[in-house]
């Protein structure tokens, strides 16, 4: 499992999946396996996240 506040950070930006997925590019099932620790974002992904809901990639992804 892989640690992240992706979710956190998406409802607070009040995103849906589909929402953050259109703006990142980011397929909403990629993001769903994400936000359940399924999967581990690659950098490129973290970077276009991160920018989409202005936070810092260290914030969404903390290491640990």
């Amino acid at each position: 499992m892989f640690n992240n506040r992706l979710r956190e950070f998406r409802e607070k930006a009040g995103l849906s999946q589909s929402e953050l997925g259109r703006r990142s590019g980011i397929a909403e099932s990629n993001l769903s396996k994400i936000e359940n620790g399924l999967w581990q974002a690659w950098p490129k992904a973290r970077r276009r996240l991160a920018r989409v809901l202005k936070v810092r990639i260290s914030e969404l992804f903390p290491e640990g």
